[in-house]
């Protein structure tokens, strides 16, 4: 069941009401692909060629770019060679690979945002003390412990995955995740669940803080016409991003483990997919567009090279 050469494989049935219309979406998804990774890969050059960025929060937001051609990546490239394929399959170890690299870019993508919420906490709530408190090795230090961190704890989800017997091989969605694949065991699976329900408090806890941070913010943002200012230039993009990641991001956990098999199945496929789709093509827009220093320098740069060139 499921072996082609030897080999485990999944049959992904997320694309069967989509196929009349595969090159369509293959264009579709191609643009958007590599749109994605220029403007990511333009802003991420901007940040780090102009000296004036290398400060906290372009740092923060410079490694959401990074992150977002990470999450792009672990999903664009299969689901286009699927579109272009009546057989949609994938191998084990390939299902398990995309689910790490996909499950690292939520983790880190939440995690980095939480930070993100503190750092405008202390900028707003203490500025005086805010270069004491958030130095370059410490930030430095704090974006390297997000990115192991989501890699561990994505490693220990397949690790508790790799030891189950599988009695099907069907996933109803685009893309591999670990749920949807621990669903496919013959065996019990209590060590997975619990883990999973230990995700979603620790990153619950998350919010709390996020929420915490932000009630503080907008209560000093209110005291000032200068700190209302600050808060619509640099607290607002933030937000977007929040509430748009978190929101798809409880919709994909809960239909996955709680939510029916029965109806559109393209209707799902575009819903558990958002957070993958959207948040890397808008950070760039929303923080490259809506930071006034970023949109700066970037535009700075793009007029130099227009000059080199002609």
């Amino acid at each position: 069941m499921g072996n082609y050469s030897g080999e485990f494989m999944f049959l992904l049935h997320g694309l069967n009401d989509t196929m009349t219309n595969k090159y369509i979406y293959f264009g579709f998804g191609l643009v958007f692909y590599f749109v994605t990774l220029l403007v990511n890969l333009l802003l991420i050059i901007t940040v780090i060629l102009d000296k004036t960025l290398h400060e906290p929060m372009y740092l923060y937001i410079c490694s959401l770019f990074v992150n977002g051609i990470c999450g792009s990546s672990a999903f664009y490239p299969n689901i286009l060679a699927d579109l272009l394929t009546d057989s949609h399959v994938i191998s084990y170890t390939a299902c398990l690979t995309q689910t790490c690299v996909i499950y690292s870019y939520v983790l880190y993508e939440f995690t980095c945002l939480t930070v993100m919420a503190y750092d405008r906490y202390v900028a707003i709530c203490k500025p005086l003390e805010y270069l004491s408190i958030m130095t370059h090795q410490k930030v430095i230090k704090l974006l390297t412990f997000i990115c192991f961190f989501s890699i561990l704890q994505s490693l220990v989800g397949a690790a508790l995955t790799i030891r189950l017997p599988l009695c099907g091989n069907d996933i109803d969605k685009l893309y591999c995740s670990n749920w949807e694949v621990v669903k496919l065991s013959c065996t019990d699976v209590t060590v997975n669940n619990l883990y999973g329900y230990f995700l979603i408090l620790f990153h619950a806890s998350q919010a709390v803080l996020i929420i915490v941070s932000y009630i503080q913010i907008i209560k000093a943002s209110l005291q000032s016409q200068a700190g209302k200012v600050k808060f619509m230039q640099t607290c607002l993009p933030h937000i977007i991003t929040l509430l748009n990641f978190s929101v798809s991001i409880i919709f994909d956990v809960m239909y996955s483990r709680y939510g029916k098999t029965q109806g559109l199945q393209s209707v799902r496929s575009i819903l558990g997919m958002e957070y993958l789709l959207v948040p890397p093509l808008l950070n760039p827009i929303i923080y490259g567009m809506n930071l006034s220093q970023i949109r700066r320098q970037f535009l700075k740069m793009f007029r130099c090279k227009i000059k080199a060139v002609f």
